[in-house]
């Protein structure tokens, strides 16, 4: 079966207006906006949704979200296409609504959140109103949620959440925060664990710190929470879909996103590949120039083999998600995007 990842020209011309706009208006705002999500911030305040409402008007806000999601209905292959160019700027994606973890957040909730759940909470995070959070990783468990043990026991019409998460993003200013937690103990691994919408004003969320990730400053603060949850109560209703259908409901929102975040991978490492080659050709030393040296024109040549082949894997797995129409069948391709992805980006920025 041939591979087609061509597009038509609509979407073709959308695209290019894509990249003059991130190149000329997102960018530069890189260096002036030091936290696109917090909304309290009065530089991001000022520049960020003006750049929001261009983009609306342009019909490209919010695009993760398929047609019965109330979303334009891309699919995976446009959606890459798209994220390689807002991957080449921090504030790109907030830009056009697409943020991580807002976007999944916004899948789970028009699939499985009550009509009152996606009027208070769905409706501001599309808009960029309010900040969300994804709060399923453990310190003691790692990548095997299959170990995690917060835990939600039933007590009448609510449930009571106990346990800690880590790199539980922007926790701190969330307006609601959606948590995993196990419900069946004695269920098989994949069946023990629920997904809850908690209210972020819940009393027993503690953020104990955050943290930051390797490209930010040390010590320079950071928004990725480690979170203790002391007998937080959330009603019944506040659960998003069937009792133990955790890992199902994860992968709602997991699925694409990973095919997202690697073309935004791409775009990333093709800036810093841009970047590399403009030192090649500028910096003289040694009697010539860096770009005539062999091992350096080696280490450009491996850098871009590693692109091309990362971004066509992506691409391929991009589409076999919109021939198959599910995530399911095409699991191990998305696993080794996920997997590749950051050897990429340590193999190009290192």
């Amino acid at each position: 079966m041939a591979w087609d990842f061509s597009t038509d020209p609509e979407w073709a011309e959308q695209l290019a207006w894509v990249d003059g706009f991130v190149r000329s208006e997102c960018e530069p705002i890189d260096l002036i906006v030091k936290e696109s999500h917090d909304l309290n911030d009065p530089v991001r305040q000022a520049l960020i949704p003006p750049l929001q409402k261009i983009v609306k008007e342009r019909g490209l806000w919010a695009t993760h979200l398929g047609p019965h999601l109330g979303g334009p209905g891309y699919g995976q292959v446009k959606l890459a296409l798209l994220n390689e160019i807002l991957g080449r700027s921090e504030c790109a994606p907030i830009v056009f609504g697409s943020q991580a973890p807002d976007s999944g957040n916004s899948e789970i909730l028009a699939h499985y959140g009550t009509a009152e759940l996606k009027k208070r909470y769905l409706e501001p995070l599309l808009d960029n109103r309010i900040v969300s959070c994804f709060s399923m990783t453990e310190p003691q468990g790692g990548a095997d949620p299959k170990v995690f043990s917060t835990s939600a026991i039933q007590d009448g019409d609510d449930w009571i959440i106990n346990g800690e998460k880590w790199f539980s993003s922007f926790a701190s200013m969330a307006s609601f925060i959606i948590v995993m937690a196990m419900t069946d103990p004695d269920a098989p691994p994949y069946e023990r664990y629920s997904m809850f919408v908690v209210p972020g004003e819940t009393p027993g969320i503690n953020v104990l710190r955050d943290v930051g990730l390797g490209h930010q400053p040390l010590g320079g603060g950071g928004r990725e929470g480690y979170v203790s949850y002391e007998n937080v109560r959330v009603p019944a209703d506040h659960m998003l879909g069937p009792r133990g259908g955790a890992f199902v409901v994860a992968q709602t929102r997991l699925g694409g996103g990973r095919i997202h975040h690697a073309m935004r991978t791409v775009g990333l490492v093709r800036r810093i590949y841009d970047m590399i080659c403009e030192r090649a050709v500028s910096r003289f030393t040694q009697g010539g120039m860096l770009s005539d040296k062999q091992l350096v024109q080696e280490m450009i040549a491996d850098s871009w083999m590693e692109i091309e082949a990362f971004r066509l894997l992506t691409l391929q797995t991009a589409w076999k998600i919109d021939q198959h129409n599910e995530y399911k069948a095409v699991r191990a391709d998305i696993s080794a995007v996920k997997a590749m992805m950051q050897k990429v980006l340590h193999d190009v920025s290192a």
